[in-house]
């Protein structure tokens, strides 16, 4: 009997894409979907911006399933980074749109306000912010802080629970020691194993040097306790 197309790894399927199989795509699809949706809407707050970027992440894979290589990064990582440049893309589309502001209360002026507003939503007067921040930027560090606690949440408890100390709420080694009861061998012994598993993890979702790139070089949790934080998720 043949083996149906959900239970076949990522490089299986992959080879029966570029081999014109249909049915590998729609795998894929329910394999990778949510975590694309999630990591597009973390990036952008708007689900229906999240949905097109996993379409058109999804018909990138159909467009250049065979471009795809194992060697460099696992199939979930490379997904993920087409649907971040998407995402990307739309965030800097954002940016270069004027902000439309009221010149009634920019002006602060005792002229009749409700018609000035008026004019400007008719677009017979124009106003415009101040230029907003580089998108690319915040949507980097979102992008790896939102990597960060997924990673997070598939390390084993202990060792996830004196992480958190340090990553959440700043904690020294010692701090986390007295917090929890434990001696601080142990939480020494703890925190190496869960940085050690973090990039682990960090590396299927974002590539092989992302454990070096996101944790370069950590030796104490009191280093570890200063990555960023921040971004909101989204369920489908």
């Amino acid at each position: 009997m043949a083996m149906s197309p959900s239970g076949r790894t990522d490089a299986e399927l992959m080879a029966s894409l570029v081999a014109g199989q249909d049915d590998a795509l729609g795998a894929l699809y329910d394999r990778h979907a949510d975590a694309i949706f999630r990591a597009a809407f973390r990036l952008l707050g708007d689900r229906g911006q999240a949905e097109d970027v996993l379409q058109e992440t999804m018909l990138a894979l159909w467009n250049r399933a065979e471009t795809y290589d194992p060697s460099v990064a696992s199939l979930a990582a490379w997904l993920l980074t087409i649907a971040r440049n998407r995402a990307v893309d739309r965030l800097r589309a954002r940016a270069r749109r004027p902000v439309g502001t009221l010149l009634s209360a920019a002006a602060g002026a005792a002229t009749d306000d409700t018609a000035i507003d008026r004019l400007v939503a008719g677009g017979e007067l124009v106003g415009a912010a101040a230029p907003r921040p580089d998108p690319a930027a915040a949507a980097e560090a979102s992008w790896l802080a939102g990597a960060v606690r997924d990673a997070l949440a598939a390390i084993p408890g202990p060792e996830r629970e004196a992480l958190e100390l340090a990553y959440y709420h700043d904690l020294s080694q010692s701090e986390i020691a007295a917090r929890l009861g434990w001696p601080l061998g142990t939480v020494k012994t703890r925190t190496r194993r869960a940085l050690a598993r973090l990039r682990v993890v960090l590396a299927e979702v974002l590539g092989p040097d992302a454990g070096l790139r996101v944790l370069p070089s950590v030796s104490s949790v009191e280093a570890f306790g200063t990555l960023a934080q921040g971004g909101s998720d989204g369920s489908r």
